[in-house]
């Protein structure tokens, strides 16, 4: 059973659809808003903007996650690394240090299944090499499903590389990166994933950079059964993230630090003891997303102006044919 909880919300109502603008936890006695919601969803013109304070207690096993930012210490746990993981500015922001004896990292409390994602990092300055700045879903064992963005560090001057990657069933091999159009050190940048049934799409700053599209049809895997928790980390890899291993991390500036703020999850939160697959989450925006035009003419600007590496491409990795998937998919 999910603990009884406060909100107070703002919505406006368009189209028949019931839009949450601003929601936060707050200490009410009253709970008129599930009788509310049930008015509010029945309507079917526009209604102003209203603050509605509401105490539901939830029983089912998924529900929706609002999609406004939330807090650290709420969301996460920190799953290694001690005082190298802070959370500051009472939950709102949180940075990960990397030095010679350890890095750190955090996961979410919940699981999920499908939904989108979201995180703002500002990644770390200066010589990063042999560094790596993790963003990610992931579920548990050795055939266990994963969603990745990492940040490759690089030497001072040089940029980042963008690694993304998919994992269903153990399996991964499907790696994409790309060079930013912009200095991810600079200021903080929104880096999104959106999983539903029919694809995962990776985003930066709204642009999609990656389509990996369902094509389980074809004997392909794709993650759809497995609920993932958010990852992230900043650990150091320089036998090989920085020019294939050649340039080593630089201890004599440690600590490295990577900074998190403004993480969402609006998405399918799987309970201990779930049974049922149904939930409103069906109906939400990213459970049926894709590109549209506008969509579609910026990840082919991305993909032509600033990816270095596709896996579809490698014909000396792959002698034997292309994976099944580099064969029925424009964007991957």
């Amino acid at each position: 059973m999910v603990p009884l909880t406060c909100f107070q919300f703002n919505y406006t109502y368009i189209n028949n659809n019931l839009i949450l603008t601003n929601t936060n936890t707050s200490h009410i006695s009253q709970s008129p808003c599930l009788s509310l919601y049930k008015q509010k969803m029945g309507k079917s013109s526009y209604s102003n903007n209203k603050a509605v304070n509401c105490v539901v207690a939830l029983t089912i096993s998924y529900l929706i996650v609002a999609a406004s930012a939330g807090s650290f210490y709420d969301d996460i746990d920190i799953t290694f690394g001690g005082e190298r993981a802070k959370v500051l500015n009472g939950g709102q922001d949180l940075s990960l240090s990397l030095d010679q004896y350890s890095g750190s990292g955090f996961q979410s409390k919940h699981e999920y299944l499908f939904g989108r994602f979201d995180m703002q990092l500002k990644l770390v300055p200066g010589n990063s090499a042999g560094t790596v700045t993790t963003f990610y879903l992931s579920s548990q064992g050795a055939g266990h499903d994963e969603i990745d963005f990492e940040f490759l560090g690089n030497s001072s001057g040089n940029p980042y590389t963008i690694h993304t990657n998919v994992y269903s069933q153990g399996k991964g091999d499907k790696e994409q990166q790309f060079h930013l159009w912009f200095d991810p050190t600079a200021a903080f940048h929104t880096y999104t994933i959106v999983w539903n049934t029919q694809r995962i799409i990776f985003l930066i700053d709204n642009i999609p950079v990656r389509v990996f599209n369902n094509h389980d049809a074809s004997g392909v895997p794709f993650p759809k059964s497995q609920p993932m928790r958010v990852y992230a980390s900043l650990w150091n890899a320089d036998d090989w993230a920085t020019q294939g291993g050649r340039v080593k991390a630089d201890w004599t500036k440690a600590p490295f630090t990577a900074s998190y703020r403004k993480f969402n999850a609006n998405a399918k939160i799987v309970g201990p003891n779930s049974k049922s697959t149904s939930s409103q989450s069906e109906h939400q925006a990213w459970s049926t997303q894709g590109l549209d035009a506008a969509g579609r003419n910026r990840i082919r600007w991305v993909q032509n102006k600033h990816m270095i590496y596709n896996y579809c491409n490698d014909r000396k990795r792959f002698p034997s044919g292309l994976p099944t998937e580099c064969k029925t998919s424009r964007f991957l």
